[in-house]
C-alpha cells in the first residue's frame, strides 16, 4: 500500500553497534535502489526525516551478496523456505547479478498519520533543491464495528505532480552532469611537468621569479597585468589571508613555498582564480615572455 513495487528484504534492520538504530522497513524497488522506509505510530513524524536520511546513508554502501544475506534471514525468520538469490533476481528482472547496478541510490518513504509543517517543509526543499527521493505516506486506521480499515494517502509529492517532479530531478541531474562536463581539465606541459590551470600559472610566474628577481610590485605587474576571474593577480598577504578567513574559501596561493615575498616585508599571494578569456590571456602573455607551453599529450 506504501511502497507499491517494492520488495521488502528486512524489518528491524540494524547492522550497527547502537541497537536503538534500526530501519523499521528495507526494500528493495523495481530499479535496483534501496529504500529505507520509517514509521511513525503518532500524529506529528517528528524527527523522522533526520533519522531516515542517516539510515540511507548508513545502507548506501549495501551490495548485492549481502542484500541477498539480509533477504534469507529476513526469509528464515518468517519460515519462508525459498531461494532468497532468485527471489531478488526475479524481482529485479534479471538473469544474474549486476553488482554495479545495485543500489545505485537509496529511496526514502516516511509513513505517519500527519506530519508537521516543519517536516514536509523540510522534505519538499530536500527534493526540489537537492534531488532527494522522499515520499511522506499518511496512513491512518479506523475501527468500523470489528473491522480495521486504513486510509492510505500519499501527500508528498503529490500523486498528480510526482511524474513531473522526477522529470524535474532527472533534468536537473542532467544539467549537473553537463556542467561537470563543461569544466576545463585541460593539463598543460611546462619544463617536464604537467599542471592544471591553476598550477601552471605559479609555476611561470615562479619561474619568472627566479630568473628576474624583482624587488617591487610594479615589476611584477609589467611583467604579468593584474587579469583573474576574481581580483588582482598578486595582493598583499594580508589580504588574501582575511579573505581566506572571512569566506573560508581559498583565493590565493597561501603556502610558504608558494607567496612571493619581495623582500623589506613585502610579500603578495598569488590569485588561483583562473578560466575561460582571462587563461588565454596569461598564456598569451607567457609566451610573449618566451615561455613554452603546451597541452599534455596525456589528455
Amino acid at each position: 500500500m506504501i511502497c507499491p513495487d517494492c520488495l521488502v528484504i528486512s524489518e528491524e534492520f540494524s547492522e550497527w553497534d547502537d541497537s536503538r538504530r534500526r530501519i523499521d522497513l528495507l526494500a528493495v524497488d523495481k530499479s535496483a535502489n534501496l529504500v529505507v522506509i520509517e514509521l511513525k505510530r503518532d500524529d506529528t513524524g517528528q524527527h523522522m526525516d533526520l533519522q531516515a536520511i542517516r539510515y540511507a546513508a548508513m545502507v548506501s554502501t549495501l551490495t548485492f551478496k549481502r542484500a541477498v544475506e539480509i533477504y534469507r534471514d529476513y526469509n528464515a525468520k518468517h519460515g519462508v523456505n525459498e531461494d532468497a538469490e532468485q527471489k531478488l533476481l526475479g524481482f529485479l528482472g534479471w538473469e544474474e547479478s549486476k553488482a554495479d547496478a545495485f543500489a545505485r541510490e537509496v529511496h526514502i518513504t516516511l509513513v505517519a498519520t500527519d506530519f508537521l509543517p516543519e517536516l514536509t517543509t523540510t522534505v519538499l526543499w530536500l527534493n526540489d533543491r537537492h534531488d532527494f527521493d522522499i515520499r511522506c505516506v499518511r496512513l491512518v486506521p479506523y475501527k468500523h464495528n470489528q473491522d480495521v480499515l486504513v486510509d492510505v494517502e500519499q501527500a508528498i509529492p503529490l500523486p498528480e505532480a510526482e511524474s513531473y517532479q522526477v522529470r524535474i530531478r532527472q533534468q536537473s541531474a542532467e544539467r549537473r552532469e553537463a556542467r561537470q562536463s563543461d569544466r576545463d581539465y585541460t593539463r598543460y606541459l611546462f619544463k617536464g611537468t604537467i599542471y592544471n590551470k591553476r598550477k601552471l600559472v605559479l609555476a611561470v610566474i615562479k619561474d619568472w621569479l627566479k630568473a628576474n628577481h624583482p624587488t617591487t610590485i610594479e615589476e611584477l605587474l609589467e611583467a604579468f597585468p593584474q587579469e583573474t576571474r576574481r581580483g588582482g593577480l598578486f595582493v598583499p598577504i594580508e589580504e588574501a589571508q582575511e579573505t581566506f578567513e572571512r569566506q573560508q574559501i581559498a583565493r590565493h596561493f597561501l603556502a610558504d613555498e608558494e607567496v612571493i615575498n619581495l623582500g623589506a616585508g613585502k610579500t603578495y599571494a598569488v590569485s588561483n582564480q583562473w578560466g575561460g578569456r582571462n587563461m588565454e590571456r596569461f598564456l598569451e602573455r607567457a609566451h610573449t615572455l618566451q615561455f613554452d607551453i603546451n597541452i599534455s599529450p596525456s589528455d
